[in-house]
């Protein structure tokens, strides 16, 4: 029971790093400041979650393991609300630098 329970652990965390990187390469490709955001909050998510639900099985308690659960909740909810708060921020911007934001352009 112990090697499948390894063998899921290194699986899903092995998948959640991959969400991670898979984020982190959206944020240096991807043009645009929006679309930078709504890549790392999708793939940072997905990511903690894969992590979380590989690390569940090797959790000593119950307890731990609701613990696990309640900071990947609270994460969640910091993510999106991050999220909304930049999003929210790069439009006042660039309304008032007379931009487009969604046009998906930098001056690189």
């Amino acid at each position: 029971m112990s090697l499948i329970a390894d063998a899921f652990t290194l699986v899903f965390i092995a998948a959640g790093i991959a969400f991670f990187a898979a984020g982190t390469l959206g944020l240096v490709r991807l043009p645009g400041t929006l679309s930078r955001i709504h890549a790392l909050t999708k793939a940072d998510n997905v990511g903690l979650a894969l992590i979380l639900l590989g690390l569940l099985p090797q959790a000593a308690s119950l307890l731990d393991a609701a613990k696990m659960v309640a900071v990947w909740l609270l994460a969640q909810l910091a993510s999106g609300a991050a999220a909304q708060v930049m999003a929210e921020a790069v439009m006042t911007e660039s309304k008032d630098a007379g931009d487009a934001p969604a046009s998906g352009e930098d001056s690189r």
